[in-house]
C-alpha cells in the first residue's frame, strides 16, 4: 500500500509530493519555489519576504466574507538525520516514505512529517473547493528547526489575520497553548595527544539500533539515548579498568535524541576479557533499568587494528 492511498487522500497526495523535495534547514529554496508555483497555479495571492517565508491567501466562500481571517502556519524545513549505514543526501535526495502497520515511516532517515504533514494539510485546504470558510492565510515559515529565524524575521504587515493556528503539534486530536524552548552549550577543551602505550589495546565501542525521537515531545517516553548509554558505560569502565579515550562521536542534531554513538578507547591488555564481560552485563542492565524496548538496540566492541592517539592533559575549559 502506498501512502497516497491513505485517507484523506488529498493530504497524503501533497505530503508525498513534499517528500520528493529536499528541504534542510537554511536550504529551503526548492520547497519555497514549489509553494510559490502552487499558489500561482491555483490563482491564489502569493507573496514571500526576505527570509523566504511564503504567505498564500484564499478568499472567503460566499456568505463568509465577514468572518475573521484565520492564519494557518507551519514550517517548511525538516530535521535531517539518517542511520550511519544509509546513503542519503538531504540536499538532493527525496525521502522514501512507507507504511509500517499504523505508522508512516521513512527508509533509513527522518520522515519530515515535522512539519511536512502540516504543510500538506494547508495545501489540501487551499486546493479544496468544498469547504465553507472565512478568509484564510496560509503561512509557511523557514528555518524553524535550527533557530526559528523565519518566524523571527516576520514583519507585522506581512499578514492581516489576528487568529493564528500553528500546525506543528505532535499528538492527534489535541490542541496546545504554549511553547518549548532550548539552550545550546559549547565547551572548548584544550588537550594534547599521546601515542598508545604498548600495554594497551584500542577498541571501538558502538551503540546503535535505537529508535531516536524529538528532543521535546519524546523526551518523557523512556527512549534510549545513545550518547548517555555509551557515556555511562565508559564512565563505569574507567572506574573499573582505567580506560583512555581516543575519540567519541554521537548523534547528529541538537533537537534529536541520539540513535547511534561510538567511541574508540584504550584498555590494558590484561583487562580486555573483563571489558567484554562487563559489556554483556551492562547491556542487560541498561535494558531493564531504562526500559529500552527498541528491538534493534545493540552494543558492540571490536578491536582496532591501527595505532591511535588518545586524549590527555586537558588543562583549560571554557563554557
Amino acid at each position: 500500500m502506498k501512502i497516497t492511498e491513505l485517507n484523506p487522500k488529498i493530504i497524503w497526495h501533497y505530503f508525498n509530493e513534499i517528500c520528493q523535495i529536499p528541504r534542510p534547514s537554511k536550504k529551503e529554496e526548492k520547497i519555497i519555489a514549489y509553494l510559490i508555483e502552487f499558489g500561482k497555479s491555483h490563482g491564489l495571492n502569493t507573496r514571500t519576504d526576505k527570509a523566504g517565508n511564503v504567505l498564500i491567501s484564499k478568499p472567503a466562500k460566499p456568505g463568509y466574507e465577514n468572518r475573521k481571517t484565520v492564519i494557518l502556519q507551519s514550517h517548511v524545513d525538516m530535521v535531517c538525520e539518517k542511520n550511519s549505514d544509509t546513503v542519503h543526501d538531504f540536499e538532493h535526495d527525496p525521502i522514501q516514505p512507507y507504511i509500517d502497520g499504523d505508522w508512516v515511516k521513512a527508509k533509513g532517515t527522518t520522515l519530515g512529517a515535522d512539519d511536512g504533514i502540516g504543510v500538506a494539510a494547508q495545501l489540501a485546504i487551499l486546493a479544496a473547493d468544498n469547504i465553507a470558510h472565512g478568509p484564510i492565510e496560509c503561512l509557511f515559515t523557514t528555518d524553524e528547526e535550527t533557530g526559528l529565524s523565519g518566524a523571527f524575521a516576520l514583519k507585522k504587515d506581512f499578514m492581516t489575520g489576528e487568529i493564528l493556528l500553528n500546525l506543528d503539534s505532535e499528538d492527534e486530536g489535541e490542541l496546545y497553548m504554549g511553547c518549548a524552548g532550548g539552550i545550546d552549550t559549547v565547551a572548548l577543551m584544550e588537550f594534547m595527544k599521546e601515542e598508545v602505550p604498548q600495554n594497551m589495546k584500542p577498541f571501538k565501542v558502538v551503540v546503535k539500533g535505537l529508535k531516536g525521537g524529538h528532543s521535546g515531545d519524546d523526551i518523557n517516553k523512556e527512549l534510549g539515548n545513545a550518547n548517555k548509554i555509551l557515556n555511562r558505560f565508559l564512565w563505569e569502565s574507567n572506574k573499573d579498568f582505567g580506560i583512555k579515550i581516543s575519540s567519541f562521536n554521537g548523534g547528529n542534531l541538537r533537537n534529536a535524541i541520539a540513535r547511534e554513538a561510538e567511541a574508540v578507547i584504550l584498555v590494558l591488555n590484561d583487562k580486555t576479557d573483563l571489558l567484554q564481560q562487563k559489556l554483556s552485563v551492562y547491556i542487560n542492565e541498561i535494558k531493564s533499568v531504562f526500559e529500552i524496548t527498541e528491538p534493534d538496540f545493540k552494543m558492540e566492541i571490536s578491536e582496532q587494528k591501527y595505532r591511535i592517539t588518545y586524549w590527555t592533559a586537558m588543562h583549560k575549559t571554557n563554557y
